[in-house]
């Protein structure tokens, strides 16, 4: 697979990436003015990127046909996670699913440990390690939040972005 680029970088004022920021509150609760933030939007692949400070931070994804509502989903990336300590919208997995996980493979039911209660199917959801809280992956929930708490085997989520993918390495 060939290693996707950013393409079409540009720097924007912030009042043009105020519809994301706004949806950033809205349905996650972040808050950041990001005043003294040198913001650019580019894409990378599928995916439509702000940029903050020349950090991935927030990401526009288009939620896949199988999921439900079609439509355009706007949410953090890892790196924008580790920003803000996001503490919606993720499931926690224990140890044994880490290395899986690390190298982009699916999450599986028997690994998740913990849920957020509110999450839906076709949710765009972040996943964390059990001990320590810090998110490793995300994906699309094939799940609600009962079912993949209920559930000891199958597919729980569809990963799209881990440590270590093109987007986490990406070279600013």
């Amino acid at each position: 697979m060939a290693k996707r680029r950013m393409r079409k970088r540009k720097p924007v004022r912030l009042k043009v990436v105020r519809r994301i920021l706004d949806s950033l509150n809205e349905n996650l609760g972040i808050e950041d003015d990001f005043s003294d933030v040198f913001l650019e939007i580019a894409e990378f692949g599928e995916l439509n990127l702000l940029l903050g400070d020349r950090v991935p931070l927030v990401m526009t994804i288009d939620r896949p046909d199988d999921l439900g509502d079609v439509g355009a989903v706007i949410f953090p990336t890892l790196r924008g996670l580790l920003r803000w300590n996001l503490e919606v919208k993720w499931c926690a997995v224990d140890r044994g699913a880490i290395p899986f996980l690390m190298n982009g493979a699916d999450c599986m039911a028997a690994g998740v440990q913990m849920v957020d209660p509110n999450i839906e199917r076709g949710d765009l959801i972040w996943i964390r390690d059990e001990e320590h809280g810090k998110p490793i992956a995300m994906g699309w929930a094939l799940l609600d939040a009962e079912e993949m708490n209920a559930a000891i085997k199958g597919k729980a989520l569809r990963t799209i972005h881990w440590i270590g993918d093109d987007l986490w390495e990406v070279e600013s």
